[in-house]
């Protein structure tokens, strides 16, 4: 009688390479779920680029001059920025403005 047919366990060999291949696969989702996470944050940074920008035109076209570069007085207005200026998702950097445009300087990411 054969006892290969009978086996109902693997042996340590077999257990091994199993968890080698799973750990290949863990690896290569893990690289792509952090891929897809960068991905993320430079969409989100551009949209709050845009965000700030338009705040800036409005806060042009009330006060017929752009705000500060670095944003502190628009910033302290509510109205433009009820829960504060934002950061770029990123690096955590603050954005500043370009005064006589109106746009958001760097954060090219």
């Amino acid at each position: 009688m054969n006892n290969d047919t009978n086996r109902r366990a693997m042996s340590l060999p077999e257990v091994m390479a199993t968890v080698a291949i799973l750990g290949v696969l863990a690896a290569m989702a893990l690289g792509r779920f952090n891929s897809s996470s960068d991905v993320g944050k430079a969409t989100a940074c551009h949209a709050q680029q845009a965000e700030i920008e338009l705040q800036a035109e409005l806060w042009h076209r009330v006060h017929e001059s752009y705000p500060a570069a670095g944003l502190g007085t628009i910033g302290s207005d509510t109205n433009y920025f009820p829960e504060g200026v934002p950061v770029c998702p990123v690096d955590g950097t603050t954005y500043t403005i370009d005064i006589t445009t109106g746009k958001v300087i760097g954060h090219s990411h």
